[in-house]
């Protein structure tokens, strides 16, 4: 394990290409979460994780649309750890093509949850030192200027 975690190569689907003839923005929320299911067994977050009474929840999402996907292209996904505490994951991915150009970017905040409450509660040291496998600081990775942005209109 190591950072950064690179997904499996995905094709884009039929069902995914929308009226303007590229992906759907949703289709590439899907790309990034079962990336993430990938690399959440590796971490210990995988589906029994959950029987454990504890799990994950995705408290906020950016993505970044930088070039169009259709239908025919194939796609890999990275993912890293910008940042963590005991309770919190600030992740970052790509979607890479195969041809070597990336087409979007996605930041989040991700919470270890107490699923008795539900409430935020500290993870593990095993989930702990694993997220620490796949932590990239912020100011070293090649597109950090993506990362911490916000959305407005400057005049």
């Amino acid at each position: 394990m190591s950072a950064p975690f690179t997904s499996a190569l995905r094709p884009i689907l039929p069902e995914w290409i929308d009226y303007n003839g590229h992906m759907n923005m949703a289709y590439y929320n899907v790309l990034f979460d079962t990336a993430v299911d990938e690399v959440y067994g590796l971490i210990g977050f995988g589906p029994d994780y959950q029987k454990t009474g504890f799990t994950s929840y995705v408290a906020e999402f950016h993505v970044c649309y930088l070039r169009e996907l259709k239908l025919g292209d194939e796609v890999k996904v990275t993912f890293q750890v910008v940042d963590f505490d005991e309770k919190r994951v600030h992740t970052y991915q790509e979607i890479w093509h195969r041809d070597g150009w990336c087409a979007a970017t996605a930041e989040g905040m991700v919470l270890h949850i107490d699923q008795s409450g539900p409430k935020v509660a500290p993870m593990p040291a095993h989930i702990l030192a694993a997220l620490e496998t796949y932590h990239v600081p912020k100011d070293t990775l090649p597109a950090s200027a993506r990362i911490g942005r916000r959305i407005g209109i400057t005049r």
